[in-house]
């Protein structure tokens, strides 16, 4: 039985891999908002979301940063609607008093309510939440270090009400929610005053 559900959860991401697209922001506008994004935020505050060039990117030459202020600065990718699917990034914390997070969201129906999976390198962990009437609440966490001024990445996956979040490719737990059950769309996250840095941004929905 172990085989045969190892076997068939295999299946399932190798069919999610096949459908996965990427964007790495390299043909976007410099200091603008990629063509195609949403930038806004949960609660209150002045987000910034912009592409700008950086030498240490994993696909050079551009990233997208957020160096504003808010509650809960959010992207999302205005075409996608996915219900079971993944979703993944690799981020850079640079700095930040308060929090230096990043995160990844999905089945997001509008910046009040989404599922989010974020990292922090202040606190040392990974949690996931969801955001229900701009309500966040926790339902899983990891403990670890999460070093600043360092490529990571973040990734969940995520089928029916079973989500799998992985860290550097390493798996840390999963975790069970039921508050949001239909498609939705997927994107980036942080916090209060992080500074962070996201590239490479892959999705594919199963």
């Amino acid at each position: 039985m172990k085989t045969l559900l190892t076997l068939t959860f295999s299946t399932a991401l190798l069919a999610i891999t096949a459908q996965a697209q990427t964007v790495n922001f390299d043909d976007a506008k410099p200091s603008q908002t990629p063509v195609g994004w949403t930038a806004t935020k949960t609660g209150k505050g002045e987000p910034k979301w912009t592409v700008e060039k950086d030498s240490t990117a994993p696909t050079k030459a551009n990233v997208l940063k957020q160096s504003g202020e808010a509650d809960y600065p959010i992207a999302f990718k205005d075409d996608t609607q996915l219900k079971d699917g993944f979703v993944e990034v690799k981020f850079k914390p640079l700095s930040g008093n308060e929090d230096q997070a990043g995160g990844v969201i999905w089945r997001l129906k509008d910046a009040d309510n989404y599922y989010i999976a974020r990292a922090n390198a202040i606190e040392g962990n990974v949690r996931i939440y969801h955001f229900a009437k701009s309500r966040r609440t926790q339902f899983k966490s990891a403990t670890l270090p999460v070093a600043t001024g360092q490529w990571h990445t973040l990734r969940v996956n995520f089928i029916r009400n079973r989500f799998t979040v992985l860290f550097n490719g390493k798996e840390l737990f999963v975790a069970e929610d039921d508050t949001h059950k239909d498609a939705g769309k997927v994107g980036v996250w942080t916090k209060a005053d992080s500074v962070t840095l996201f590239d490479d941004f892959n999705y594919g929905a199963k």
